[in-house]
């Protein structure tokens, strides 16, 4: 089978083509450095020929509020289009835990925009909600800083590792539309500014992590429960603590 991975050559998108290509399937990796652009167009009508399935793990290269909505808006749209022009007959996208609950947040807004586009768009579908990555970590710490200092509120999150991500991801992809959301987290709960916290201290980041029940996220205060996911997520197994010791 033919899957067309849009945003292939990036973190989960490189695992995600190996994982695909490991059970037999025709993976093709779909970027702006193999010729493929999904804001242009470009090169989409090519990459789809005889396709199946495409998988959508792009993401946009700014965070601005203006910019990322325009990035998965025009992205998408310009995906399903060249999509139902070839027949594709599953569409599959990696978003986010929490995503409608993080509307104060641009970037989650301009992704439930994608969401959306997704489910009203009549191709059958799945959308894959992951919660953060280990790898995002470094991400978040930043969006957090002000000067020395690390302001996060201290609500649980259960994150992921990317290899659990892209196999999550896999699986979806193989297997029949949903057409819907299924949720995958990792198993182990951690209060964010201590996920973060102790992330730092692994790589001997001298920035202070304080706690602050109205720290923002993205541009969003969170509730205890926002960045959980539900009671029939996917829970996989690599725990934080062992991906940690693994890091250079």
């Amino acid at each position: 089978m033919k899957v067309v991975v849009i945003g292939g050559t990036g973190l989960i998108g490189s695992k995600l083509v190996s994982e695909l290509g490991k059970h037999g399937h025709e993976a093709v990796a779909a970027a702006p450095g193999t010729g493929v652009n999904t804001l242009t167009g470009e090169g989409l009508t090519d990459v789809l020929m005889g396709a199946a399935v495409v998988v959508d793990v792009s993401n946009s290269p700014s965070f601005e509020d203006a910019a990322v909505m325009e990035f998965f808006r025009t992205s998408t749209t310009n995906l399903l289009e060249a999509e139902a022009e070839a027949g594709v007959t599953h569409h599959v996208a990696l978003s986010v835990v929490g995503t409608e609950r993080l509307q104060e947040s641009g970037y989650f807004r301009a992704k439930l925009t994608q969401e959306e586009l997704i489910e009203a768009s009549g191709i059958p579908y799945s959308i894959v909600h992951a919660t953060q990555f280990f790898e995002f970590m470094k991400g978040i710490a930043a969006s957090a800083t002000d000067g020395d200092t690390v302001r996060l509120a201290p609500v649980r999150i259960r994150p992921i590792g990317s290899d659990d991500v892209a196999a999550a991801v896999c699986r979806t992809a193989v297997g029949a539309p949903v057409d819907g959301v299924v949720e995958v987290a990792g198993p182990d709960q951690f209060p964010l500014d201590q996920l973060i916290r102790e992330g730092l201290a692994a790589s001997d980041d001298p920035r202070t992590v304080v706690t602050d029940v109205h720290a923002r996220y993205f541009g969003a205060e969170l509730q205890e429960t926002t960045l959980l996911p539900g009671p029939d997520a996917h829970i996989t197994e690599t725990r934080f603590a062992d991906w940690l010791a693994q890091q250079p």
